[in-house]
């Protein structure tokens, strides 16, 4: 057996022997660690074990082993790495930069499984046949997709979301080139007026980074309410309050739906609500929200603004037989003030490519638009539109025709 061997074992047995919680006290375990190592060089002079080579990467194998997610917390620790995915044991990727890479790092099932098993002791949220899905944050703030056999062929799939926090405002995203500085003060000036945005784009587009960035807008003396699937949203706000869905329980009952906690929110005086991302029914549920006059933001899957409004008008449908495109197109055209669509580019770079007004009317079914901004392949340009509520604006004195002024 090799120094390092024969250090985990003995390190796995203080800390099961001192009651130590390797996931949430790490400093104890590495305490446990160095105390170790300092008992073993003592032991490995007289010549009863190998000599330690290399204490302190050593030390650092031991700890993410034993307290962090072994080969792969080099990835959770790089601060560049913004997902890691699991297709099989031998076959791990990362994503940086928007863009997907093989690393040399090779499991085996067991030890794919352990890290799992590690991962949701942390969550409360299983994972076994009747349930062979997971959706769970880690205590980083990480975001967990787990997949089992036999709704895989083979193995488990493993996807790790880190959610990098790069732009805490519009201005973050102008030094980004994600958005051009005309448009990034004509949302923020939007975002104080209490217009309604929509937000969309593809996966890993950047809407829950917008998202927060518009956030950093919101005034400080708004009570925000954010409901999601799973925490994602970091706002950086006074009064805000988050609140995230359960999963049933092993007896099939204690679900918390994303339709529930929009109801809830309606209930805890909220001055704006924000949605992280509407799938299903609870687009109607946000709708009626918006209805009642209540700011709001939200993100949806969409190749580009215009498909945005149509998933809108369509996903309400799925709240029941007696909802009709009559209430529901109407409804929309009158509750969203602006679509912001995102892209991201076969570079990975990902940047705003259109804003969009909706202005309200209604057109044999179809929902009028005006481009606000679009980009022009090099960067985002002033169009023709205007947002719907002028009196919004100059509420803030924010002057509309100052904002939209064609400065090219």
């Amino acid at each position: 057996m090799d120094a390092l061997a024969i250090l985990e074992t003995q390190v796995r047995d203080l800390v099961r022997d001192n009651g130590v919680d390797p996931a949430r006290d790490s400093a104890a375990v590495a305490r446990l660690i160095r105390g170790a190592i300092t008992d073993y060089d003592r032991r490995s002079l007289a010549g009863a074990l190998p000599v330690l080579r290399n204490p302190e990467q050593i030390t650092q194998t031991l700890l993410d082993s034993i307290s962090g997610l072994g080969p792969l917390q080099q990835y959770m620790d790089d601060p560049t790495v913004e997902e890691i995915w699991i297709n099989n044991p031998q076959q791990i990727f990362i994503g940086r930069s928007g863009r997907s890479e093989l690393t040399t790092t090779v499991l085996t099932s067991e030890e794919v499984y352990d890290l799992v098993e590690r991962m949701l002791k942390t969550t409360g949220r299983r994972l076994d046949l009747s349930s062979p899905f997971v959706d769970a944050m880690l205590p980083g703030g990480e975001r967990l997709h787990v997949v089992r056999p036999d709704i895989t062929r083979r193995d488990l799939a493993v996807n790790i979301r880190k959610f990098i926090h790069r732009s805490r405002g519009l201005q973050d995203l102008v030094a980004s080139g994600s958005c051009g500085q005309q448009a990034a003060i004509f949302l923020d000036a939007a975002t104080r007026a209490g217009l309604s945005i929509l937000v969309s784009g593809q996966t890993q587009a950047g809407k829950t980074t917008l998202l927060n960035a518009l956030a950093g807008s919101i005034p400080s003396t708004d009570r925000v309410i954010t409901v999601e699937e799973v925490f994602e949203l970091d706002l950086p706000l006074r009064d805000v309050v988050s609140m995230q869905c359960r999963p049933p329980n092993l007896e099939g009952g204690g679900e918390i739906s994303l339709r529930r906690l929009i109801k809830e929110a309606l209930r805890m005086r909220p001055d704006r609500i924000i949605v992280g991302e509407v799938r299903e029914a609870e687009a109607f549920d946000l709708l009626i929200a918006l209805n009642s006059g209540l700011p709001a933001m939200a993100t949806i899957h969409a190749s580009s603004a215009r498909d945005a409004l149509r998933k809108m008008t369509a996903l309400p449908l799925l709240a029941g037989e007696n909802i009709s495109s009559d209430f529901v197109i109407p409804t929309v055209a009158a509750a969203i003030d602006l679509v912001v669509h995102l892209e991201l580019n076969p570079d990975g770079s990902r940047n705003i490519a259109e804003v969009f007004a909706v202005s309200g009317r209604v057109e044999n079914g179809i929902i009028e638009t005006a481009p606000i901004f679009t980009h022009d392949g090099h960067q985002l340009i002033r169009a023709s539109g205007y947002p719907p509520h002028r009196e919004k604006f100059d509420r803030i004195g924010a002057n509309l025709e100052t904002l939209l002024r064609d400065h090219s």
